[in-house]
């Protein structure tokens, strides 16, 4: 079991007890004798000896302070990501794959060909993937996968995403199981000029000028925070047709700001990816800024 095995690699190995509860010597009172027992099927743990305890085994080896990599492999086999409270003086982090490639590395494989392939049909060019740091795993929890990096304004990962270059992928995006309240692509932003909310990191890289992806459909506190100490008066949101009640709940609390907003009109199916960055400006370029009345209107269409 890969849960099993993980845990073993941070507590050695363990005995085996019934209902799937496993032994381990506890790490914290380092009694002689294995009192520390984990559920593998639960995930709760607790030592008979010095009563530590919790229920996720991510909290355990949180505590035991192992490295990010050790968490990422965990995370990849449970499901049990818990935010670090503000309270703890701890700063969660991520790292890159152990077996990422970088792309302007040419290496004469058929994981490589095909991601040379994907990239292409994606409009991705080879100055993308220096500027964005983009490679790709042949082997590891990512194998088969495109990876881009997102770094933050001082040049630290902050995120990636790992998205499969084959059709037939059951999984298409394979992403580290950690906070996503970030500010994407934060370090090619420049916070004095108008920017571009849009939702995956290949609308942001078709929209090309001050784009950050949201990694979803709403706005993460950390980029709200930003916007607001740097006083952006000017901003674009590019959201799919399917998310047009998050884009309007934006469009609602940058007004109450007194910005400048500017929704842009997708229609079904269209994404600034698909669109292209020639396209995507043009339609860009004709979007005039929305007001209260335009807001209700767009609300009322939504019923």
């Amino acid at each position: 079991m890969e849960l099993l095995r993980i845990i073993e690699n941070v507590l050695g190995t363990g005995r085996k007890l019934r209902n799937n509860e496993v032994a381990f010597h506890c790490p914290f009172c380092n009694h002689y004798k294995p009192k520390l027992q984990v559920n593998l099927e639960s995930h709760n743990w607790h030592c008979w000896v010095c009563n530590a305890k919790g229920r996720k085994v991510v909290q355990l080896f949180r505590k035991l302070k192992v490295s990010n990599q050790i968490l990422n492999q965990l995370y990849d086999v449970v499901d049990e990501y818990v935010p670090i409270k503000k309270t703890e003086d701890v700063k969660e982090s991520v790292s890159l794959p152990k077996e990422m490639l970088y792309l302007w590395d040419k290496r004469n494989t058929p994981e490589y060909k095909h991601t040379m392939m994907y990239l292409m049909k994606r409009g991705i060019t080879a100055k993308d993937v220096l500027k964005y740091g983009i490679g790709y795993c042949e082997e590891g929890l990512y194998s088969n996968r495109l990876i881009i990096p997102s770094f933050d304004s001082t040049g630290n990962l902050n995120y990636f995403v790992g998205r499969s270059f084959y059709k037939d992928s059951t999984m298409k995006y394979k992403n580290p199981r950690v906070s996503k309240d970030i500010v994407g692509f934060d370090l090619f932003i420049n916070w004095n000029l108008p920017i571009v909310l849009c939702e995956g990191v290949f609308d942001a890289i078709a929209i090309k000028r001050n784009a950050i992806p949201l990694f979803g459909k709403t706005i993460p506190k950390s980029l709200h925070k930003k916007i607001v100490e740097n006083k952006v008066q000017d901003i674009y949101i590019a959201l799919d047709k399917d998310a047009i009640s998050d884009s309007l709940k934006m469009v609602s609390m940058f007004l109450n700001e007194g910005r400048n907003v500017y929704m842009i009109d997708l229609n079904e199916g269209q994404d600034p990816s698909s669109l292209g960055f020639t396209k995507f400006t043009k339609l860009m370029n004709n979007t005039q800024p929305i007001n209260q009345a335009g807001l209700l209107k767009y609300k009322l269409q939504s019923i």
